[in-house]
């Protein structure tokens, strides 16, 4: 089950018991709920996890009532008939064509293909708060540079002398790489870079990178022939967090919800 999103519950005295009904949320099943919430603080991770078992107690209820689940299942033993409970109350349509193709021409840039670059780097280690290595790490990639000026084939084995990271094996070789799958610092920094050895090193919170971008390939926009069900499976998705969302207010307001309430994005709860 997805979960839905939440704000922080207030601090102060201890919070008044959640209850679904009869049914109270134990403070201890919240507590074990936790583990599957990160997030920036504990009051945050313990609001999003009573307000997950909120939802699951919700919909256990419902399944019982209508004969779904017994009434001696706990929650783990109640998925299956929350799954049927969902697949036989909610209703949501399949997309038209002419709703994905407009969808498409909207946003087009969810349907593309990335830019991808092919990489290659020398990591210089040097921790963010290490001032003293890290002004060591720039000189010497400065100097690793200057020998790459004058002899870029040497790329692969000054990265297997010197380079931190477990590339260096490969010579450097990150191979294709789209936004997103290397460290934020580094990642910003190579969409902006044109293709050849950069001039001076780049910095992340691992240290230095002497950087070779070898190869660029431009993203471009895809046919909605080619992805006409990623555009559906969006649309779909989209439909059932509304669907879901009613769903869940409308029982709040049925069963009965103390302690705590559903919030406004009650839909983004999927059930998977």
């Amino acid at each position: 089950m997805q979960k839905i999103d939440i704000e922080m519950i207030p601090g102060g005295a201890s919070p008044p018991p959640i209850r679904v009904g009869e049914a109270v949320i134990a403070e201890a099943a919240i507590a074990e709920e936790m583990q599957y919430h990160p997030a920036e603080s504990a009051g945050t991770a313990q609001l999003q996890a009573a307000r997950a078992l909120v939802v699951r107690e919700l919909l256990r209820q419902r399944a019982e009532a209508l004969g779904l689940a017994e009434a001696a299942a706990d929650l783990d033993e109640a998925d299956d008939a929350i799954a049927t409970l969902l697949e036989r109350e909610l209703d949501v349509p399949d997309p038209a064509e002419a709703d994905c193709r407009r969808f498409h021409a909207a946003h087009p840039e969810r349907f593309s293909e990335p830019t991808r670059q092919r990489v290659r780097h020398i990591l210089l280690p040097a921790a963010p708060d290490d001032a003293e290595a890290r002004d060591a790490g720039y000189r010497q990639g400065e100097a690793l540079l200057r020998e790459l000026e004058a002899a870029p084939e040497r790329f692969t084995e000054l990265a297997q002398r010197h380079s931190a990271c477990p590339s260096r094996e490969a010579g450097g070789e990150l191979g294709w790489l789209a936004p997103g799958q290397t460290v934020a610092e580094l990642d910003r920094a190579l969409q902006h870079l044109p293709v050849g050895l950069h001039a001076r090193p780049l910095a992340s919170r691992y240290g230095w990178h002497v950087v070779s971008i070898d190869e660029r390939q431009e993203g471009r926009e895809l046919p909605f022939e080619q992805v006409a069900e990623r555009v559906r499976h969006s649309l779909r998705e989209q439909a059932t967090r509304r669907a879901l969302r009613h769903y869940l207010l409308a029982l709040e307001a049925e069963i009965g919800v103390e302690g705590i309430a559903l919030d406004d994005d009650g839909g983004s709860a999927l059930m998977q």
